[in-house]
C-alpha cells in the first residue's frame, strides 16, 4: 500500500488544483452574495424578513406574481403538449421549418417579447388602431395583466413545444399498438399511455416555466404599469427607493418560493410513474 500512496496522493493533488477555480468561483459569486442578502435585512429587525407577509402592498405584489406564473404554467403545459405531440407523431412537407418558426422566439430576449406585445396591444398597437377606426375608441391592454400573460406565454411555449416534442418521439409506440389492439378508446391511450410517458416532462418543463415566470424581469418591466409583480417591486425598492433590507427580504421570499416548486417537482419527477 505505501507504494500506491505517492501516486494516490499525486492524484488527490491534482484534483485539488482542479477543483480550487470552481470552489472559488462558487464562494465568491453565489455563497458570499447570498449570504450577504440573507444577512442585510436583520439590519432593520427580524420583523423584515416577513414584510411580504405582513405589508399588504408586498403581498399583494407576492399574490400577482404566483396567480400570474400558475395561470402561464398551466396554458404553457396544455398548449405545448398539443402541439408538441402533434408535431412528433405528424410528417408533413414543411414540419422542420414551422418547428423552427415555433421554436425561434427561444432566442429573443423578454424587453423584445415585450416591445412585440406593445406593437400588438399597446395604446398606439394594431389593436388600438383597428378598434379606434370602429369608433370603440383605443383598446389597449398591454400594460396590464393581459399583456404580461400574453408575453409570458409566448417566451414560454417555445421550451414547452421543444420539450413534448422531443418526448413525444422517444415514446414507445408498442404501447399505444397493443392498447388499440385490445380495444382502448382514445382517450384510454391518452390518460393510460401518453400521460404516463409524458409525465416526467409534464413536471420538469412546469417547474422551469413556473420558476422562469417568478423571475421573470425585462418582459415585466416593458409592460407591467398596470399590474406589479414582485421583480418589479424589487427592482423599485432597490434602485428607486435604495431600501435594500426590503429588496433583500423580497428576494428571499421570491427564491424560497421558487425554490420550493422546483423542490416538489423534483421529487415528483423521481417518483412519477414509468411505464
Amino acid at each position: 500500500m505505501s507504494r500506491l500512496s505517492p501516486p494516490f496522493d499525486r492524484r488527490r493533488a491534482v484534483l485539488a488544483g482542479c477543483a480550487a477555480p470552481a470552489a472559488a468561483f462558487f464562494v465568491a459569486f453565489w455563497l458570499l452574495p447570498v449570504a450577504r442578502l440573507i444577512a442585510l435585512p436583520a439590519g432593520q429587525g427580524w420583523a423584515t424578513y416577513f414584510l411580504v407577509l405582513t405589508d399588504a402592498r408586498y403581498l399583494q405584489s407576492m399574490v400577482n406574481t404566483l396567480v400570474l406564473s400558475l395561470a402561464v404554467t398551466v396554458v404553457t403545459l396544455a398548449v405545448g403538449a398539443t402541439v408538441g405531440i402533434y408535431l412528433a407523431r405528424r410528417r408533413f412537407p414543411g414540419r422542420q421549418a414551422l418547428l423552427s418558426i415555433l421554436t425561434a422566439p427561444l432566442a429573443f430576449p423578454g424587453v423584445i417579447i415585450g416591445f412585440f406585445i406593445i406593437l400588438l396591444g399597446g395604446r398606439q398597437g394594431w389593436i388600438a388602431q383597428l378598434s379606434s377606426a370602429a369608433g370603440m375608441g383605443r383598446v389597449a391592454f398591454a400594460y396590464g395583466l393581459l399583456g404580461l400573460f400574453l408575453a409570458y406565454l409566448y417566451f414560454s411555449l417555445p421550451r414547452a413545444i421543444a420539450s413534448y416534442t422531443a418526448a413525444a418521439g422517444a415514446m414507445d409506440a408498442q404501447l399505444e399498438e397493443a392498447a388499440r389492439v385490445l380495444g382502448a378508446s382514445r382517450w384510454a391511450i391518452t390518460r393510460d399511455v401518453w400521460i404516463p410517458q409524458v409525465a416526467p416532462t409534464t413536471i420538469a418543463c412546469g417547474a422551469i416555466v413556473f420558476a422562469t415566470a417568478m423571475g421573470a424581469f425585462g418582459t415585466a418591466f416593458t409592460l407591467a404599469s398596470k399590474f406589479e409583480v414582485i421583480p418589479i417591486t424589487i427592482y423599485n425598492e432597490f434602485t428607486n427607493y435604495a431600501n435594500f433590507a426590503v429588496a433583500a427580504s423580497l428576494s428571499i421570499a421570491l427564491g424560497l418560493v421558487t425554490w420550493l416548486v422546483l423542490f416538489i417537482a423534483r421529487v415528483a419527477g423521481t417518483s412519477a410513474p414509468t411505464t
